[in-house]
C-alpha cells in the first residue's frame, strides 16, 4: 500500500506541475514592438491594439512603435527610439514592417539583441543574406517568422484545393501592379516573391530555365518573365509586370490533363484579417505550438523561393548575347 501511495503522491505532484505550466503559458505575455508605420505597419499596430479575444495574438503585448518619422503616439501607443527598443528587456519580440531594403538590417539588429522577429516578405534582398539571418536566429534560439499572407487568402486556399491531385501540363501566373521604387523594394523577383511562393506551394520544387526583363525606365515600366520546369519537367511561366496606373491583378492559366483553370476561384473573405492570421501563427510559434515538421517545411519553402529569386535576377542581369 505504501508503494501505491507513493506513486499516487508522485502523480498528483506531476499534475500540479503540469497545471502550473499550463497556467503560466495561459498568462504569459510577449512584449512586442512594431518597427515601421507604413501600410503594413499601421495594420499591425491596429491588430496589436485590438487582438482577437482568446487568440494567440492576445499574448502579444504592444510596448510601442519605432518610426523614422516623428509621430509621438498613435491611438495612445507611444513612439520609442530604435536603440531603446533594442535594449528594452520588456520587449521580447519585434514586428518589422519597414521598406524591403531595411528588412535585413532591422532583422539582424533585433536578433542580435535577443528578440524574436516577425518580418514582412521578403526577409532580405539576397538569398545568401537570408540564410545568414536564419542561421543567426537559430544560434540565438529565437523565432524568425516571415510573413506570407498570400498563402492565407481564401482565394488561394480554394485555388490549392482545385489544383491538388491534378497532373500539370503547363501553366502561367501573370501579375500586374503599379510602379515600385526599386531602390526601396528590390529587384522584382524579390519584391514579387509572393507569386513565386504560390508556384512553389502549388507545384513543388522548380528549376529556373530562363528569365528576361524588359524595362522602359523613362516610363517607370518593368516586365520580368521567368520560365521554370517542375520536377516532372513541365513548363511554368511567371510574369511580373508593373507600371504607372496598372491595375493590381493576378491572372492564371494552369492546364492539366483533366482540363484548364483560366480564372482564380471566387471565395468569400475570411472573418479574420490576413495580418491577424499571420500574427496568430507567429504567436503560436512563440509558444511552441507549431510542429518541427511544419517549421522545417516553411523554412525550406522560404529559402528555396529566395534562391530562385536570386537565380532569376542573375539571368536577367546577364548581358544579351550578340550574334554575328
Amino acid at each position: 500500500m505504501q508503494g501505491k501511495g507513493k506513486i499516487l503522491t508522485e502523480c498528483f505532484f506531476f499534475l500540479d506541475l503540469l497545471s502550473i505550466f499550463v497556467l503560466f503559458q495561459a498568462n504569459k505575455m510577449f512584449g512586442t514592438v512594431v518597427v515601421g508605420i507604413g501600410i503594413a505597419g499601421s495594420v499591425r499596430l491596429r491588430d496589436m491594439v485590438n487582438p482577437m479575444p482568446s487568440s494567440p495574438s492576445a499574448h502579444l503585448k504592444l510596448v510601442g512603435f519605432v518610426s523614422r518619422r516623428t509621430l509621438d503616439s498613435i491611438n495612445e501607443v507611444k513612439q520609442i527610439g530604435l536603440q531603446d527598443a533594442l535594449g528594452n528587456k520588456e520587449i521580447q519580440a519585434a514586428i518589422i514592417s519597414t521598406d524591403n531594403k531595411s528588412h535585413e538590417e532591422n532583422v539582424r539588429m533585433f536578433l542580435e539583441a535577443g528578440k524574436h522577429v516577425l518580418v514582412e516578405y521578403p526577409m532580405a534582398l539576397s538569398a545568401s543574406t537570408a540564410r545568414e539571418l536564419w542561421e543567426l536566429a537559430e544560434q540565438k534560439g529565437k523565432i524568425l517568422h516571415v510573413e506570407h499572407i498570400e498563402l492565407l487568402t481564401e482565394e488561394y486556399k480554394q485555388l490549392k484545393k482545385e489544383v491538388t491531385g491534378k497532373e500539370l501540363v503547363k501553366g502561367t501566373l501573370h501579375f500586374t501592379g503599379g510602379a515600385l521604387d526599386e531602390e526601396r523594394s528590390g529587384f522584382p523577383a524579390f519584391s514579387g516573391i509572393a507569386r513565386l511562393t504560390w508556384l512553389i506551394d502549388l507545384f513543388g520544387d522548380l528549376t529556373v530555365t530562363s528569365a528576361t526583363r524588359e524595362e522602359q525606365k523613362e516610363e517607370n515600366y518593368s516586365r520580368m518573365t521567368a520560365h521554370f520546369q517542375t520536377a516532372n519537367k513541365k513548363p511554368l511561366t511567371w510574369i511580373e509586370e508593373r507600371g504607372p496606373g496598372m491595375r493590381r491583378d493576378k491572372k492564371i492559366s494552369f492546364c492539366f490533363k483533366s482540363g484548364c483553370l483560366e480564372n482564380l476561384p471566387e471565395a468569400p473573405r475570411s472573418a479574420v484579417g490576413l495580418f491577424m492570421q499571420d500574427q496568430n501563427l507567429f504567436a503560436k510559434k512563440l509558444f511552441g505550438q507549431v510542429s518541427r515538421e511544419e517549421l522545417a517545411a516553411e523554412k525550406w519553402r522560404i529559402l528555396r523561393c529566395l534562391d530562385l529569386a536570386e537565380e532569376i535576377r542573375q539571368h536577367c542581369e546577364r548581358p544579351a548575347e550578340i550574334h554575328s
